[in-house]
């Protein structure tokens, strides 16, 4: 039997006594615990441990490698980080992030709430499920969170000093390849470009200078300005969902970067999700996406706006007009990831399912078409997107651009 004070890559069995030596609360049934491996990600590997009394959790552990590829090692101590990232945003946005029953520095691994009566958004949305309560939920965790580990709210020191604790070099790294750099030049050899649309990504991504000059200065922006604790890949597999809860998790990729990174990464995914269901059909589903999409973006800003007035600190974050200034910084950088996340999920090495799904060629090119479009339009017109309006206006927008050639 494991002791567990020496790193190895977990197996079943080893999750279950795992479970008993680090949530020993639960009161286990021993005799009647059981364990299945649930990770479907790239990076970690995820248990769910139970017994037939009803007690379960989830047990997360990273691995030193990608799953997705063995010649990208990553720093484990993001589990660290993910685990004290998700006590902190607890307490923020409290009943939206898992509850953390213990974390392991030696095994590099967590035990979290298990959220079983919960599914992850993105599948949910496939089926073209519809959340009535997530633009208010979701509104709500990024204005606290976001604003809240600001330099606006909080003391600076103690800003400092989340910004040195919480940050994963090798993290950081991946999002500057996969999402600011190789979906523009594939100079790695690494994109998926759906063959139908080969032609259309050169043209339109690959051998735009304009656009490299764009998503430069934001690669730039994103590697220097530490402005909010963001969760860093929030899109719609990071979120556990129901028709009563929105629980935000996985936020491993979490460093201090702009906070319109994290806005972005929804309402792109809402994109791709009106995508599959407008292949579908889904009439009702894509009123309700489109809804999102304004919604997030109107709610969101609303939400934060109140809590820069509630909760400001900074005497010079006082002055006449900053805030405002303040607030239209957030929606550029909200419309240009926007952007960078339709573009990195259609054509670079992290492909999303509601586009790959689709398996009418036609139907999945000209999808592939539209978010691309739109994407280059949110990212070189990032200043003039004011209100969700225009946000869903650049979808509505791409949509009649590519349906007319």
């Amino acid at each position: 039997m494991a002791n567990f004070d020496t790193y190895f890559l977990m197996k079943e069995n080893d999750a279950i006594e795992y479970a008993k030596a680090k949530v020993p609360q639960k009161n286990w049934d021993e005799a009647t615990m059981e364990c299945k491996e649930i990770g479907d990600g790239n990076l970690n590997y995820v248990f769910k441990v139970k017994d037939a009394k009803g007690n379960s959790v989830i047990v997360k552990q990273a691995g030193i490698e990608l799953r997705i590829s063995k010649d990208m090692k990553i720093d484990t101590d993001r589990n660290r980080v993910e685990s004290e990232i998700l006590l902190l945003y607890g307490k923020l946005a409290p009943g939206l992030v898992p509850e953390i029953y213990d974390y392991d520095t030696v095994m590099c691994a967590c035990c979290m709430e298990d959220l079983s009566d919960h599914e992850v958004m993105r599948g949910a949305m496939i089926e073209h499920n519809i959340f009535p309560k997530f633009a208010d939920q979701i509104s709500t965790y990024m204005a606290r969170v976001l604003m809240g580990t600001t330099d606006v709210v909080m003391d600076h020191q103690e800003k400092k000093k989340l910004q040195k604790k919480f940050i994963t070099p090798d993290l950081c790294d991946i999002t500057e390849q996969l999402v600011y750099t190789e979906p523009y030049n594939d100079e790695r050899g690494r994109n998926n470009v759906y063959a139908p649309n080969a032609e259309f990504v050169k043209e339109k991504l690959y051998d735009d200078e304009e656009l490299h000059l764009e998503v430069a200065k934001l690669k730039m922006d994103f590697m220097t300005r530490a402005q909010s604790l963001i969760h860093g890949d929030l899109h719609t597999g990071s979120i556990f969902i129901n028709e009563d809860s929105t629980i935000v998790f996985d936020p491993e990729f979490c460093m201090y970067g702009p906070m319109g990174y994290d806005i972005g990464n929804v309402i792109a995914n809402m994109i791709f999700a009106w995508c599959n269901g407008d292949v579908a059909g889904a009439d009702e589903f894509c009123k309700w996406a489109e809804s999102v999409i304004k919604d997030v973006v109107n709610m969101t800003m609303e939400k934060m706006d109140q809590y820069y007035d509630e909760h400001v600190t900074d005497t010079m974050c006082k002055s006449k007009g900053f805030k405002e200034w303040y607030m239209k910084s957030i929606l550029a950088d909200t419309s240009a990831v926007t952007g960078l996340e339709l573009i990195r999920r259609t054509v670079g090495m992290a492909n999303v399912k509601d586009i790959t799904s689709i398996a009418d060629e036609k139907a999945r090119t000209r999808a592939e078409r539209i978010c691309i479009t739109a994407a280059i339009d949110f990212i070189k017109n990032r200043s003039e997107k004011k209100c969700g309006n225009c946000f869903l206006n650049t979808l509505k927008d791409a949509v009649e651009a590519v349906d007319a050639q």
